[in-house]
């Protein structure tokens, strides 16, 4: 089955939405979420991130990059956190991110991940990785 990614993106009127929500409430609505996705046998993996201001960005238009400390400059989306799940197809995928606890101000972007099978197996690169994943479970 294929994996899919969705990627939650929000913007400044959802972080202010969620700025007098108590944390234990966040958790609980991300809980039961992740919960259904769980008992469905879907879930591979999932992660919130911390504030931008804890982050940094690496800008490549220039050599060397430029790195800019969080909080960042003009934002209109951030990327708050990802779920990663295993599914028939990009129509589930699609379902299971209707249903994720996300309000005005939120996106989920739903992006295919591609198997390493999809890749020239006579890569080098391509061969070192599936080694890794074979040798750490992960393929």
């Amino acid at each position: 089955m294929p994996k899919f990614m969705f990627i939650m993106r929000a913007d400044d009127s959802a972080h202010e939405a969620f700025a007098d929500v108590d944390f234990s409430e966040v958790l609980d609505l991300m809980g039961r979420y992740n919960d259904s996705l769980i008992d469905a046998g879907v879930l591979v993996a999932a992660e919130g991130l911390a504030p931008a201001t804890e982050g940094a960005v690496v800008d490549f238009a220039s050599t060397p990059p430029i790195v800019t400390d969080g909080p960042y400059g003009e934002t209109h989306e951030l990327f708050d956190g990802y779920w990663i799940v295993d599914v028939a197809d990009q129509a589930t995928a699609i379902e299971w991110a209707k249903r994720a606890p996300c309000g005005p101000g939120v996106k989920l972007e739903v992006r295919r991940v591609p198997s390493i099978d999809e890749f020239p197996q006579d890569n080098e690169y391509v061969r070192r990785e599936r080694a890794w994943r074979e040798h750490t479970g992960n393929l």
